[in-house]
C-alpha cells in the first residue's frame, strides 16, 4: 500500500515478477485510459483503415461523464465513517510518456492496467466535509469481495504508519545504535512485548489526559494515555520478578582512550554516476583529516 505520492502503476511494473499486489491511492485529478478496441472493433468504426490505437477512451476522475458503468459496486455501513459506497472500474491504465521515470526507459512503453476504485463515506470522525478517496489497484477482475478488501485494507494502513510512529519516538524503536540484524530483531520483539503490555493494561491504566484531550472510556484509551500511568500498576499489578536493586552504570571507557573494538563496516555497493564503484578515501580509513595547504600571497 502506498499513498498519492508515489507512482503506484510504475512499482507494479517493476515488481511484475514478484507475487504480490500494489495498492495505492492516486490524486482526484488524474486521467486514465480504457482498453484499446479489438481490431474487428476498430475496422467497423474506420473502414477506411488507419494506425490502430493504443489507448481506450478517458476516464477522467473529475468528470462522472466519463466513467460509464461500474464493474462493482459495494455499500458498507461502517460505525467510524457511516455509510461506505465503493464503486471499481475495471482495465484502466495511465497513458505514459517518457519522462521522470521512464526517460530511460528504452523498450517500448507498457500498457499497466488496473482496477480503479472510488471510495465514498457519509461522514468523518472529526466531523469535516469527506472527500472521495481514489484507489489504483494492480489487479483487474475485481469482485464485490475484492473491492472491499482493497479500501478496508488501505485505511487500515494509517492505523499501521500511527503504530510506527509510536514506537520510534515513545518507545524508542530506533534509538539504540545496534550494530547486528539479530541485535535489530531481539529489540524489535521487546518492543513488540512493550507494545502489548500497553494494550493489555487499559481496564488497569487511569485515563491522564492533557487539558486539550477529550475524555476515553477505559477500552479506547490509546498505547501513549496508557503508558502516562503505568508506572502507577505496579502497586495493582503482581509480579513474578523480585524488586530491583539500586544500582549506578559502569564507567565505560575512560576519556581520552582508544577504542579498541570499533563497529564493522559494511560495504553499501554504491555506484558513481559514471560507472564505476565508489571508493572510500584513504583520510576516512585511517581516521585523519586531509591537511589542507594554503599559499601565502606576498
Amino acid at each position: 500500500m502506498v499513498d498519492a505520492g508515489y507512482d503506484a502503476p510504475r512499482l507494479a511494473h517493476l515488481l511484475a515478477d514478484l507475487p504480490i499486489e500494489i495498492l495505492g491511492r492516486t490524486r482526484s485529478d488524474r486521467v486514465m485510459r480504457r482498453p484499446a478496441p479489438s481490431r474487428e472493433e476498430f475496422h467497423r468504426e474506420h473502414p477506411d483503415g488507419g494506425r490502430p490505437p493504443k489507448h481506450g477512451g478517458e476516464f477522467v476522475f473529475g468528470k462522472p461523464g466519463t466513467w460509464g458503468d461500474e464493474h462493482a459496486v459495494t455499500i458498507t455501513d461502517t460505525r467510524r465513517y457511516g455509510k461506505a459506497t465503493a464503486r471499481a472500474w475495471d482495465r484502466l491504465h495511465p497513458r505514459l510518456t517518457r519522462r521522470a521515470a521512464w526517460l530511460d526507459h528504452t523498450a517500448e512503453l507498457p500498457v499497466i492496467e488496473g482496477t480503479v476504485i472510488r471510495l465514498q463515506v457519509e461522514h468523518l470522525p472529526s466531523g469535516g466535509d469527506p472527500k472521495p478517496v481514489w484507489l489504483w489497484w494492480s489487479k483487474t477482475g475485481a469482485t464485490a469481495a475484492d473491492v472491499d478488501r482493497c479500501w478496508q485494507t488501505f485505511l487500515r494502513r494509517f492505523d499501521v504508519e500511527h503504530t510506527f510512529r509510536f514506537w520510534k519516538p515513545t518507545l524508542g524503536w530506533t534509538r539504540p545504535k545496534i550494530r547486528t540484524p539479530e541485535a535489530a530483531d531481539r529489540w524489535t520483539w521487546l518492543v513488540v512485548a512493550a507494545h502489548a503490555q500497553l494494550r493489555l493494561a487499559r481496564p488497569l491504566a487511569q485515563d491522564l489526559r492533557h487539558p486539550w484531550e477529550k475524555p476515553a472510556p477505559p477500552e479506547r484509551l490509546a498505547p501513549a494515555r496508557v503508558q502516562r500511568g503505568f508506572r502507577n500498576l505496579r502497586l495493582v499489578a503482581g509480579s513474578p520478578a523480585s524488586a530491583p536493586k539500586p544500582g549506578r552504570p559502569g564507567p565505560g571507557r575512560p576519556p581520552g582512550s582508544k577504542n579498541r573494538h570499533p563497529a564493522t563496516r559494511h560495504d553499501v555497493g554504491r555506484v558513481l554516476a559514471t560507472g564505476q564503484p565508489y571508493q572510500r578515501p584513504t583520510h576516512h580509513e585511517t581516521g585523519t583529516k586531509p591537511r589542507r595547504t594554503e599559499e601565502r600571497q606576498t
